[in-house]
């Protein structure tokens, strides 16, 4: 019975001994966990991201003023569906569409309120998100914000209930 007792005590010290470093990754990983993470790539800060629960608050009118919110992905899903009072002008990643949305943000004022999205497909993937905000950005837009749909539109804000309008 001793010599049962003595493997299950080096276990049990062992794992005892790994839970600071298990909680150090959990730690490091929890905001990859949550998606709020900032990437090398991401031309963003972490407080130039918003999650779809929180634009939903404000789109609700629960968290003050009223974002501007730009979808700057492609023309047939925008269609489809996106944020009620969303405005399009142009796929970002292509350089007409990075030029209609550049040429409606110039008569903005640079305080704006301002929200992008795309949603087409893995927010990691997209290739219209960061075109678009490098621009804004560059623009000079001081409350410039990225949407972070980690999945997608469908995924993240239709499916969580959101509210959606169709058409153009």
């Amino acid at each position: 019975m001793a010599s049962a007792t003595k493997p299950l005590q080096t276990l049990i010290l062992t794992l005892v001994r790994m839970l600071p470093f298990a909680a150090s990754v959990a730690l490091v990983f929890a905001p990859a966990i949550r998606g709020d993470e900032k990437k090398a790539s991401d031309p963003w800060s972490v407080g130039q991201i918003v999650q779809p629960a929180e634009l939903a608050r404000e789109l609700n009118g629960k968290s003050g003023t009223q974002p501007t919110v730009v979808y700057v992905g492609f023309r047939a899903l925008f269609a489809g569906g996106h944020i009620p009072g969303a405005t399009f002008h142009g796929s970002a990643s292509t350089e007409q569409g990075l030029s209609e949305l550049k040429k409606w943000a110039d008569a903005l004022p640079r305080a704006t309120n301002l929200v992008i999205y795309c949603g087409c497909c893995p927010f990691e993937k997209c290739p219209n998100i960061r075109p678009a905000f490098s621009a804004l950005n560059g623009m000079g837009f001081e409350k410039l914000r990225v949407l972070v749909l980690p999945t997608n539109f469908a995924t993240d804000w239709v499916d969580k209930g959101y509210p959606l309008q169709k058409g153009m």
